[in-house]
């Protein structure tokens, strides 16, 4: 098991940037493969985006492709969502999870370990 916390959320106008943390505590990071999701009010959690453990390979979702970009610093244990021109359908709860086994795209696995979240609210 991995401990995460998200950080960096926030309410923000619809255009504007935000990045996204979430630290880990425990194993080293560079042993996980790292997952983003969100969920919006009454609707399902979805997939984001994901980097593999190096940080050599990433995907992301067909929703934010272009606008979002995820990296890692294994030296500092960490892991960012980068979002550009954020848009009023982004407005959501905001969450990594981390895997030792693959990479972190199925919103409905348990994985090795998820964070609480962090509100990401963008105003139009």
């Amino acid at each position: 098991q991995v401990q995460l916390v998200e950080s960096g959320g926030g309410l923000v106008q619809a255009g504007a940037s935000l990045r996204l943390s979430c630290a880990a505590s425990g194993r080293t990071f560079g042993v996980y493969a790292v997952g983003w999701f969100r969920q919006a009010p009454g609707k399902e959690r979805e997939y984001i985006g994901a980097i593999s453990k190096s940080g050599a390979t990433t995907d992301y979702g067909d929703s934010v492709k272009g606008r979002f970009t995820v990296s890692r610093d294994n030296a500092k244990n960490m892991v960012y969502l980068q979002m550009n021109n954020l848009k009023p359908e982004d407005t959501a709860v905001y969450y990594c999870a981390a895997s030792s086994v693959l990479l972190p795209r199925n919103p409905e696995l348990k994985y090795d370990g998820w964070g609480q979240g962090t509100q990401v609210t963008v105003s139009s």
